[in-house]
């Protein structure tokens, strides 16, 4: 992606997700990578080994966190602790911006670890929008929220999920993290036309996108449960909106 306020002006190029089975490679092979996208969680914590790698790790790369647990969609307000934890992770790795899911998956202190579609109502944005704003101004770090698969709908909703990811950035004056193929597998699960979700998306406001695997069921599709499955939709979606 170009540089923009929602990335931090960086030009970091294209990165890959940090997972522990490619530890032990990454730090004997140093592969030629221009960054690692980390899941936050992991590493929210005091001690031990996974920041022992960690450390290791941001001697030779840079990280940009990747959070899966914030919520920003859950009716609650953001956990004190959690963002105090986060703030700390934060500072370990400088990371430029910070991103995480626009859903909701905790209910009274009870988390689902889940990312569940929220209902695209204007009450919704307003209130995901000012989680987004709380965060932001307490981790002092651009955040950018990313687009979720999903299985079902509301009756409820009041507009598209693309007219609704709009409704929350602008609110927020935030980033978008823009996963296409959150996107494709949607666009088979509820019927609508992918490129027209792409094309409603404001190219200033996005600061990363993820391009990743999908499986195909009898009735629906989902993501993250097999390898890259390249296709044109992925590819064409992605050069027409990396400026």
């Amino acid at each position: 992606m170009g540089a923009n306020r929602f990335n931090g002006f960086t030009g970091y190029g294209i990165g890959i997700g940090l997972r522990s089975p490619h530890y032990e490679h990454i730090l004997s092979r140093k592969p030629v990578v221009d960054w690692f996208e980390i899941i936050s969680e992991n590493f929210m914590i005091d001690g031990g080994l996974p920041l022992h790698i960690l450390d290791q790790i941001l001697e030779q790369y840079k990280v940009v966190q990747h959070g899966v647990s914030m919520y920003f969609g859950s009716a609650e307000k953001p956990d004190r602790e959690h963002l105090r934890r986060l703030k700390d992770l934060v500072k370990r790795t400088k990371t430029p911006w910070l991103s995480d899911h626009l859903c909701w998956g905790s209910v009274d202190g009870r988390y689902t670890h889940d990312l569940l579609p929220m209902p695209y109502t204007f009450e919704a944005a307003r209130i995901t929008a000012q989680k987004v704003r709380e965060v932001r101004d307490f981790l002092e770090v651009p955040i950018a929220v990313e687009n979720v698969s999903s299985y079902a709908e509301y009756h409820v909703s009041e507009m598209t999920e693309w007219e609704f990811l709009n409704e929350v950035v602008e609110r927020a004056d935030c980033g978008i993290l823009l996963d296409v193929n959150n996107i494709y597998v949607s666009s088979r699960n509820h019927g609508f036309d992918p490129l027209t979700y792409v094309n409603s998306v404001p190219a200033e406001r996005v600061a990363q996108i993820h391009i990743v695997g999908h499986s195909k069921f009898e009735k629906y599709e989902e993501v993250h449960r097999e390898a890259l499955k390249a296709n044109r939709f992925l590819a064409d979606t992605t050069l027409g909106i990396a400026v």
